[in-house]
């Protein structure tokens, strides 16, 4: 085949020996697919956790502000290595998952546990952003609605929140295009996704860098377009709110 004379005389330690594609090309697009799955389950699982501990972040009740602000240190100060493998090997040691595959390459036995632990990890970020949008919301909105008959509840609920959800939309996709990147952290777990596609690959052919180029281009290809995606979201919202 024309594809692997192209590479065979080149070093086993190129960044550009690409001989192995036309057998492994597959199994990167499978990584792919499982890295995006990871990222955007686990974003969504945290948005909910998220959306409570900002709220709980907000209240006035000194006690259950303690309470959120230690989940949110713990999980933002702490390796998100260290919680995959507390979670992991501690909590899932406990509650037993069948190993069930699902779209033909996803084990419910491994993967359960990995979004479990990105989508905790993910909610104390996630929680920042959404306090912070809710408090960009001006708070005469809130005033108004009080002055019109509504519960402190009824207005987060019905003013506040629907305007706050709209400020931190572009935040929510910066958050899965990070996650895409902490995603590879999952290749510890034997999760076939991209990073650990690209070590497989890697043991098999003994070609030691190219693979690992190759991922660091489909990241980059996933990446870079949705940050410059989401940039021009924000540029056409900031237009929207002056008009």
């Amino acid at each position: 085949m024309w594809w692997t004379n192209l590479f065979k005389d080149m070093s086993s330690t190129s960044f550009f020996n690409f001989s192995f594609l036309p057998a492994y090309t597959g199994y990167f697009l499978q990584g792919m697919a499982y890295t995006l799955l990871l990222a955007v389950v686990s974003v969504a699982l945290a948005v909910i956790p998220a959306l409570l501990l900002a709220l709980m972040r907000l209240s006035k009740r000194k006690v259950i502000q303690c309470i959120s602000g230690a989940y949110i240190s713990v999980f933002r100060s702490t390796p998100l290595l260290v919680q995959l493998s507390i979670i992991y090997f501690g909590l899932f040691t406990a509650i037993s998952i069948p190993r069930i595959t699902i779209l033909g390459f996803v084990d419910l036995s491994r993967f359960i546990p990995g979004v479990v632990a990105l989508a905790l990890n993910s909610s104390a970020y996630v929680a920042e952003i959404f306090r912070a949008g809710i408090l960009a919301v001006d708070k005469g909105q809130t005033e108004a609605a009080r002055s019109l008959g509504l519960s402190s509840w009824q207005s987060m609920r019905l003013v506040v929140l629907p305007q706050a959800i709209k400020n931190v939309l572009p935040a929510l996709a910066n958050e899965v295009v990070t996650m895409v990147k902490e995603s590879s952290i999952c290749s510890m777990l034997g999760m076939a996704e991209l990073m650990f596609v690209s070590k497989t690959v890697a043991t098999g052919t003994y070609i030691t860098l190219a693979p690992y180029t190759i991922a660091a281009l489909i990241y980059f290809c996933i990446n870079y377009p949705a940050s410059k995606a989401i940039e021009a979201i924000e540029r056409r919202m900031r237009r929207g709110d002056k008009q």
